[in-house]
């Protein structure tokens, strides 16, 4: 008999490639990873991995067990939805990721209510980027993402997974006190032109959309610095380095020394859950899904549109 967890394991190794994927996407060690697979070929009787230059790959029979692997596991998946479903029960583990703002305006509030509603359920949460999110939910690396698009960007979300709207999430252009435009009621991208800008990591979600947000409106972005958190890139507006796109979750404080201004046309995030079809049944999806809802309908994170002045 094969250990369901082993071939877990194999499952991620598949998907991920390497020892080290696997170990990142399952939270252990990659020795953790390694022993765990030695003792699966000894379940097995065959040979499961080849060293394939400095790291391993699939054999004829790892290929072959590891894509029943897959279907193994999600058949273990749709029973505890059915038992969980069958039972009422709000139990268990939930593994959530979250964007970063989500993570610092979202999460805290809608855990904490779990937690004293749901005592027997166990919340652990990551902070990835939504572009990294989506994928690995549909992997099995996390039961629930909160992720977010933006009104002219939509996310790509595949087949098998489902979703469900928390809240939309308005961007205003942050500014230094002393700006030209600090003391306007809404200005327009395309006034910032010739401005240095603040943006997120290359590569994330938000920056992408930023450029080509930026360039739709006819201003090639001077990039004088990169900061994937918003209170860095607000701490960095603050000291008169440049502005910046920030939303209104997780925001607050704004800092000292920066006004925030509304966009013209209006521009704004929306965040939402996703999960996988096969957990759909699961009452700890939907409790997770309502205290999201709950803490995003109340405004959690969100502040007056304009902060403090200098």
């Amino acid at each position: 008999m094969m250990n369901l967890e082993r071939l877990r394991v194999l499952d991620a190794l598949a998907r991920h490639g390497s020892v080290g994927g696997a170990a990142e996407a399952l939270h252990v060690t990659t020795s953790a990873v390694s022993q765990q697979l030695a003792k699966l070929e000894r379940e097995a009787g065959e040979r499961l991995l080849a060293r394939h230059g400095r790291g391993v790959r699939l054999t004829d029979a790892g290929l072959l067990l590891a894509g029943h692997a897959a279907r193994i596991l999600a058949q273990a998946e749709r029973a505890r939805a059915d038992l969980e479903a069958r039972r009422g029960a709000v139990a268990g583990e939930l593994r959530v990721a979250a964007f970063p703002t989500a993570a610092r305006g979202l999460l805290p509030g809608a855990l904490a209510a779990l937690r004293a509603e749901h005592p027997a359920l166990r919340v652990r949460s990551w902070e990835v980027d939504p572009a990294a999110a989506v994928p690995g939910v549909a992997r099995g690396d996390h039961d629930l993402a909160v992720v977010l698009d933006w009104h002219d960007r939509p996310l790509a979300v595949p087949e098998g997974l489902r979703t469900a709207p928390l809240l939309d999430d308005p961007a205003e252009a942050a500014l230094p006190a002393g700006h030209r435009l600090a003391g306007e009621a809404e200005i327009d991208l395309a006034d910032l032109g010739g401005e240095e800008w603040i943006t997120w990591g290359a590569g994330e979600f938000c920056h992408e959309w930023l450029l080509a947000t930026l360039r739709a409106r006819g201003v090639e972005p001077d990039l004088a610095h990169r900061a994937p958190e918003t209170h860095t890139q607000l701490a960095l507006v603050a000291a008169g380095l440049g502005v910046c796109v920030v939303p209104a979750l997780g925001r607050e404080p704004v800092p000292h020394g920066v006004v925030t201004v509304p966009l013209r046309p209006r521009v704004s995030r929306h965040v939402y859950a996703v999960w996988r079809e096969d957990a759909d049944r699961r009452p700890a999806i939907g409790a997770v899904v309502g205290a999201l809802r709950a803490r995003g309908g109340a405004g959690e994170g969100r502040g007056p549109s304009r902060g403090p002045r200098a």
